[in-house]
């Protein structure tokens, strides 16, 4: 029997990708590209295995876990993601995911992880695991730290993204916002970081291993 999959993810192209690397490896049942899309399907569907990106345009990927889980508790979540973040991945696994694979995955490797995710498995991407073990070791969030913990998903989304170089109109694209929105929550990040600076935010940034 094949395993039943949903996928997640707010890319047509890259949807198409998946599904002709996976071929007949799986039963593909359902795809939506938004949390609000995403809850109710799977919830239907109830598919054994979901494949979801981390970052999508209207929340994260972590909370359709937390929506999801609750009520069909046997239901698999394998993060696959371009993001090979530290705070992705702990979210997302703290959440409930059962794995974490980032898109250079091949399509047999891809195959043999919803594989052994959906027989109740822990897969990651090679040092992936590290940052799940660690965070787990010491108790706390990855960053773990009270200016962190007051950043709203979004505002972290985006901190990330001003970090990896991206300029404010190309975050309004990936995010699907507005530009003034973008510099709204870069503005509300400075203020309650307490720094000044583009520079200072991807510095600070890069040392709570968030890119």
């Amino acid at each position: 029997m094949k395993r039943r999959v949903v996928l997640v993810d707010d890319h047509d192209l890259f949807l198409a990708g998946v599904r002709a690397e996976l071929g007949d490896a799986v039963d593909v049942v359902g795809q939506a590209g938004s949390v609000a899309e995403a809850v109710p399907l799977i919830k239907e569907l109830d598919p054994e295995v979901v494949l979801l990106d981390v970052h999508l345009p209207d929340g994260s990927g972590d909370a359709i876990v937390l929506a999801v889980a609750p009520e069909r508790p046997a239901v698999k979540f394998l993060a696959l993601s371009v993001s090979d973040a530290a705070e992705d991945v702990i979210a997302v696994i703290r959440a409930g995911a059962r794995g974490y694979v980032t898109k250079t995955i091949s399509g047999e490797e891809l195959a043999a992880a919803i594989e052994r995710v959906a027989e109740g498995d822990a897969v990651f991407s090679p040092r992936l695991a590290g940052f799940v073990l660690d965070a787990f070791r010491e108790g706390g969030r990855v960053g773990g730290d009270a200016e962190l913990d007051e950043l709203t998903p979004r505002e972290r989304e985006v901190l990330q993204l001003i970090a990896r170089g991206y300029m404010y109109k190309e975050i309004a694209a990936r995010l699907h916002l507005s530009v003034k929105t973008v510099e709204s929550h870069v503005s509300s990040v400075l203020r309650k970081l307490q720094l000044s600076t583009r520079h200072e935010l991807a510095r600070w940034a890069t040392e709570h291993r968030l890119v």
